[in-house]
């Protein structure tokens, strides 16, 4: 059964809920602390892994997939690397399109093969809590809209870990539409003056297949759902409803019949993410349209060259 992530991890300050599930949350957090944290260092391919603290919708992937382009622009033979989880074939899948994947149950085993067949960048999707890997370049990813929710450490919030781990990276990268920007630097800057903030925002790239004048119903299965809704009201579509899934949903033909009577009935037109559309059945295909984004990097030119120099300290 999937269910959606509870509603009191994105208030702005803990609820009680939050505070009666507080003393797990404490439990998580030491022994999360207590790991043995035996890292391997690889010296045959440099490691960027991009991961987050807030669980999902932060845009790992879609930045993995922007990082993985420029690399391969620049004739750096690049690959992406990811632990199986069966309810993420949908990232796999996106990940497949835009270049090689080694995928395997744990991360080294993903290096291993990437190294033996000659590649140059391993770029992680995911896997900064993985303690058996040295990695030379990380990146912790926020979004805009979620940021870190009420602040407090699964089951209690959203948090993988405490907000003060900020302190521990030195490339941060916020995505979304731009939302709240002012608030979320001030904030990572307080607890680390010294990190090197990146800022990107969503950019549809297939606007031009769609008619601006229709009516839309929207739907998505994603971490970041309202990003999404928020990107295409940004971008002139009429969103006339929408309806939020589980992350990673795997969509039932009920589903799909009940979008497309609302949508008859509404006389609207369907959208959804590049990501929910590999998890869409063949026969509803022609009935539903993806909307494809991607990442523009504010500063693009000096996260590439941080990423280029890691024979450096940082």
């Amino acid at each position: 059964m999937q269910i959606k992530k509870p509603e009191f991890w994105d208030l702005k300050k803990p609820s009680l809920y939050s505070y009666l599930l507080w003393p797990l949350s404490k439990i998580i957090e030491i022994i999360s602390l207590l790991r043995i944290k035996k890292k391997k260092k690889f010296f045959n391919i440099k490691t960027i892994c991009i991961g987050n603290i807030y669980i999902g919708g932060t845009g790992k992937t879609s930045l993995a997939i922007k990082i993985n382009q420029i690399l391969k622009n620049k004739n750096i033979k690049t690959c992406f690397l990811k632990k199986f989880y069966s309810n993420q074939i949908d990232e796999v899948k996106l990940l497949e399109k835009n270049g090689k994947v080694f995928l395997a149950n744990n991360r080294i085993n993903c290096l291993k093969e990437a190294i033996k067949e000659n590649y140059e960048y391993g770029i992680f999707d995911d896997g900064l809590q993985d303690y058996s890997i040295e990695y030379d370049f990380k990146i912790l990813c926020f979004n805009t809209l979620n940021w870190v929710g009420n602040g407090m450490i699964i089951p209690a919030g959203p948090l993988r870990e405490n907000i003060r781990k900020i302190k521990n990276y030195k490339f941060i990268f916020i995505n979304g539409n731009l939302e709240n920007l002012d608030y979320i630097k001030n904030t990572i800057y307080k607890i680390n003056p010294t990190t090197h903030i990146f800022v990107g925002e969503y950019i549809p790239t297939n606007i031009n297949q769609f008619d601006l004048s229709d009516k839309y119903i929207v739907f998505s299965g994603i971490g970041n759902h309202k990003t999404f809704v928020e990107m295409l009201k940004k971008n002139n579509f009429n969103i006339i409803k929408d309806f939020e899934f589980p992350d990673h949903y795997k969509y039932l033909k009920k589903d799909l019949d009940n979008l497309i009577s609302k949508s008859n009935e509404m006389n609207c037109k369907i959208i959804t993410t590049e990501k929910d559309f590999v998890r869409i059945d063949n026969e509803n295909f022609s009935k539903i349209k993806f909307v494809k984004s991607e990442l523009n990097i504010q500063d693009e030119d000096k996260l590439i060259a941080a990423i280029l120099k890691l024979n450096e300290k940082y």
